[in-house]
């Protein structure tokens, strides 16, 4: 797949889920976590599946060899991010969940060397740490001494566990090469539905479809978020590494602020200025090193030179 593919699905991915964040704290007023949770991907279901079988033209019988890894990542993505996400923010401001949910990048890039022994070379530290500041000042409109003094909570402490959710969901997927990304997907979320179902019939079905903020919330969701966003996740993490996707997400904060200019709140220069820092950041951690390429070359050479 074309590098600037894998690249434009970052950025649609991550700008999808910035509106779960601006859209998310205006339904979740109307309806319990679990509930959105469950609706979202009940829609979401409906779409996956037949975009798995026209695209990918899946075999089942296979796809389902990997239930476990599967399960895994629903209860990880599926049902354990978004329902965290939307609990903390019966807790928090969005402000403090997404300053929380910035340090997101920084958890999987470590965690990426870990466990999956990615690489972390000074280019993608640089990007990481100059996109990281840039998104620090956007939260803060450029008064970075206000993250010492934001009162945590519970609602804070929730959205730490969420990117631990997060983090580990990514490193399982890009260690699921075998099954068809889509395919993957349309499973998982069938797994976090059936996880979901008996906590939604003990909680009481309710749902304000006479509230259309609540529907086209919904909708929102389910199509944007969940199908687009996780879709393009998954098919990117076959490409790059795990840390590398994981920058991306620094975005979610400038997207959040553009879609709230667009629906009528107030940007500043700071925040212009933290999300050229954003993209310059991301910009560092995707571009290749010269360096890295000959030294691959070179490392190839040798190899093939032994073997003769």
């Amino acid at each position: 797949m074309k590098k600037y593919y894998i690249l434009l699905f970052l950025i649609f991915a991550n700008l999808f889920w910035a509106g779960n964040f601006v859209f998310g704290k205006y339904v979740v007023t109307e309806l319990a976590p679990l509930q959105m949770t469950f609706a979202r991907w009940l829609i979401a279901f409906f779409l996956l599946i037949p975009i798995a079988y026209f695209v990918e033209h899946p075999t089942w019988k296979s796809v389902w060899k990997e239930w476990k890894i599967l399960l895994t990542m629903a209860v990880l993505g599926v049902v354990g991010y978004n329902s965290l996400l939307y609990i903390a923010l019966q807790y928090t401001t969005p402000v403090n969940a997404s300053l929380v949910n910035a340090i997101n990048p920084v958890v999987i890039f470590l965690l990426s060397a870990l466990f999956l022994k990615e690489r972390i070379s000074f280019r993608r530290g640089l990007g990481l740490f100059i996109s990281l500041f840039g998104v620090l000042l956007v939260l803060t409109n450029g008064h970075l001494q206000q993250i010492f003094h934001i009162n945590y909570n519970q609602g804070d402490l929730l959205m730490l566990v969420a990117i631990l959710a997060w983090t580990f969901y990514s490193l399982i997927g890009k260690k699921l090469r075998t099954v068809p990304p889509i395919s993957a997907t349309a499973v998982s979320v069938f797994l976090g539905l059936l996880i979901l179902f008996p906590f939604i019939i003990f909680s009481g079905i309710h749902y304000p479809l006479h509230n259309k903020k609540v529907v086209i919330g919904l909708l929102y969701f389910g199509i944007f978020p969940s199908v687009g966003s996780f879709i393009f996740w998954n098919v990117a993490l076959r490409h790059i590494d795990a840390s590398q996707a994981g920058v991306y997400m620094n975005l979610i904060v400038v997207f959040t602020v553009i879609i709230s200019f667009l629906l009528g709140q107030q940007i500043t220069l700071i925040q212009i200025i933290g999300g050229i820092l954003v993209f310059i950041g991301v910009y560092l951690t995707t571009k290749k090193e010269r360096n890295e390429n000959v030294f691959r070359l070179t490392k190839g050479v040798i190899s093939k030179n032994s073997e003769e």
